[in-house]
């Protein structure tokens, strides 16, 4: 059945919580009930897939709501206080996912979640706000369903997570009823695009003009990156900045969960998991898409995010000196090298730690660790470079760049690997001077 052959859900009303801009102005739901009809039965009637094509959706949800002003003229109906609002609702029950449609359109929204139908959370400038928008379990039901049609991935008993990307870039991630209690728990993450290049940080003053130089000269020099903090710190713009500074003439492969990567660069392809079928088969992990990345003729790997064994695959590349970057969950630097060195041990009993912290220490270049303050800000909170040092098990680094009362400031360590830095024409005590 397609979505437009489902039947018409009535939109719930919009937070006070929520920005102006997000707010729809409340019309009788009897006449909108009534154009969500006609639009519907246009839209199965010309074979249209509403996801697909929304500006035909909306073409014709104006034509709807025209004729529908044209007739209220005779009193045949009601008149419409506000008929572009009576669009945009029709649009987002058919094209878009109905009373989520105007958070998700909200440039201020990080993120929205639903912890039950009662009750829908949005996140902004980092803070949390429980919105009063109420749902019916069916509309939630509904718009998953909707929301993983366009992604190809399924939810089911034996399949009770899911991650999918929805089309405009937004990551959603479900959690089915019975290993959530009480009701299926929903996440989406949109993705919100503040910055694209290193430069960009710098305007948001996550990261300081030298701190920006220094990094853009590291990536270029071909230095290992791996980029570490909590959850909403902003590790994947961060990954997106630093992957924009790769050189255009290298070749680049990606590797993630889900599409979230976005960088401008010539040569780039990009690769992502895919869950079991109904059959239990055709499973393809990240751990798979890093070996296979290496059979792609690389200059450069990107991995979205290291979890678990793909971390060994992931290092035995960068320690052939093949150049790379990703990111990891990790409260500071250091932490974000201890676990590098713990999750390689997922991989089998025949790994052991003797074999990884000198590998870790050999192959892993620099950490950038990134915080969320209390003010919902994202900031680099430190740059630290590892020298390959490796004393009684412990990896030895060299902080370059620390947090200190607000401030990014330079530290008393030497950058990593000179040689790289020089062979790249880089003059990077320079830099670091400056």
């Amino acid at each position: 059945m397609s979505i437009a052959d489902a039947p018409a859900r009535p939109g719930g009303a919009a937070s006070p919580a929520a920005r102006p801009a997000a707010v729809v102005p409340a019309a009788p739901a009897a006449v909108v009930d009534a154009l969500d009809s006609v639009v519907r039965e246009a839209v199965r009637g010309q074979g249209i897939d509403p996801q697909r094509d929304a500006a035909a959706v909306r073409r014709m949800a104006e034509a709807a709501v025209r004729e529908h002003d044209e007739r209220s003229l005779t009193g045949a109906v009601q008149r419409l206080a506000d008929p572009s609002a009576v669009v945009a609702e029709v649009v987002a029950r058919i094209a878009g996912f109905g009373p989520l449609q105007p958070l998700l359109d909200d440039p201020t929204v990080e993120e929205v979640w639903i912890n039950d139908p009662s009750r829908v959370w949005v996140a902004r400038n980092g803070r949390h706000e429980l919105t009063n928008l109420m749902l019916s379990p069916a509309q939630v039901a509904e718009l998953v369903e909707r929301m993983l049609k366009s992604s190809g991935r399924r939810l089911d008993v034996s399949s009770p997570f899911v991650d999918a990307m929805l089309p405009d870039g937004h990551r959603l991630h479900v959690v089915l009823e019975g290993i959530s209690r009480g009701f299926t728990a929903v996440n989406i993450r949109k993705f919100v695009l503040r910055a694209a290049r290193l430069d960009d940080l710098v305007e948001l003053r996550s990261l300081t003009p030298q701190a920006a130089a220094f990094l853009t000269a590291a990536v270029r020099a071909g230095l290992n990156v791996l980029v570490a903090g909590g959850t909403q710190s902003g590790k994947t713009t961060m990954l997106n900045c630093l992957a924009a500074a790769i050189p255009g003439g290298d070749r680049v492969i990606s590797a993630e969960e889900v599409f979230e990567l976005r960088f401008p660069h010539p040569d780039w392809v990009a690769l992502q998991t895919r869950q079991a079928g109904l059959e239990g088969t055709g499973e393809v992990p990240l751990r798979a898409l890093v070996k296979e990345a290496l059979r792609m003729r690389p200059s450069r790997v990107v991995v979205g995010e290291v979890r678990a064994e793909e971390c060994l695959d992931l290092l035995l590349a960068l320690n052939s000196g093949l150049p790379g970057m990703c990111t990891l969950h990790a409260n500071s630097a250091r932490e974000a090298l201890v676990k590098m060195c713990t999750l390689p041990l997922l991989a089998g009993e025949n790994i052991s730690s003797r074999f990884v912290v000198p590998t870790v220490a050999s192959s892993v270049d620099l950490v950038v660790h990134l915080g969320i303050d209390a003010g919902g800000v994202r900031r680099v909170n430190e740059i630290v470079g590892v020298p390959g040092r490796v004393e009684n098990d412990v990896i030895e680094v060299e902080p370059l760049f620390v947090r200190s009362a607000g401030e990014l400031r330079r530290a008393n360590g030497h950058a990593p690997r000179p040689a790289a830095f020089e062979r790249a024409g880089i003059d990077v005590h320079r830099i670091l001077a400056a």
